[in-house]
């Protein structure tokens, strides 16, 4: 096995809009490899999710309250990719808005689902896994994936990777994701 940190996921800093670990991507590797034994299944197969204890990690994951002030930005995750619709809360200080997290997922996906799309950057063989993304939360609850992110991997938006879902379980993960991010919010 080998553990990668994606370009990708080095854009969750504590100046950035996302959550993020207050040490370095060593640091990460080293947490999920530790905690190997524990992972669980992503939102397809190639897709795991490895919870680490949730020192240093920050959440960007906030709830809403009636008047809270929102903003929309249309961009790219990437350089490369086409621009998708962002909303979230709008703060002038990403690191100051940002809580302690209560749970962790570092989520990875094999080499080989990335390579699907012509993402992967270690080579297309098994046992190479890429960290994707820290997933810190403000509860103990698994946190299904944002309504926004599953839609375009469901419908293979550019840089969404394909979900094998069929529309029943589209449906059915959708159901859930609404549910939870119901009144939360990603920072702005």
């Amino acid at each position: 096995m080998h553990v990668h940190v994606s370009k990708f996921v080095e854009r969750q800093t504590p100046n950035s809009r996302f959550s993020h670990f207050d040490g370095s991507w060593d640091e990460v590797v080293a947490k999920v490899i530790a905690n190997w034994e524990n992972q669980k299944p992503g939102y397809r197969d190639g897709v795991i999710l490895v919870p680490v204890h949730p020192k240093c990690f920050y959440s960007c994951v906030v709830e809403l309250a009636a008047g809270m002030p929102l903003k929309a930005t249309y961009e790219p995750r990437r350089e490369g990719e086409e621009p998708r619709l962002h909303v979230g809360l709008d703060v002038e200080d990403y690191e100051a808005a940002k809580t302690p997290a209560t749970a962790v997922d570092v989520v990875l996906y094999a080499s080989t689902v990335l390579a699907e799309d012509g993402d992967n950057e270690l080579p297309n063989v098994e046992h190479n896994w890429e960290i994707i993304s820290v997933n810190a939360r403000l509860c103990e609850d698994d946190e299904p994936m944002a309504p926004g992110t599953l839609m375009a991997n469901f419908f293979q938006d550019d840089g969404g990777t394909d979900t094998q879902m069929t529309d029943a379980e589209f449906v059915a993960a959708l159901r859930k994701s609404r549910a939870y991010w119901n009144g939360k919010m990603l920072l702005g």
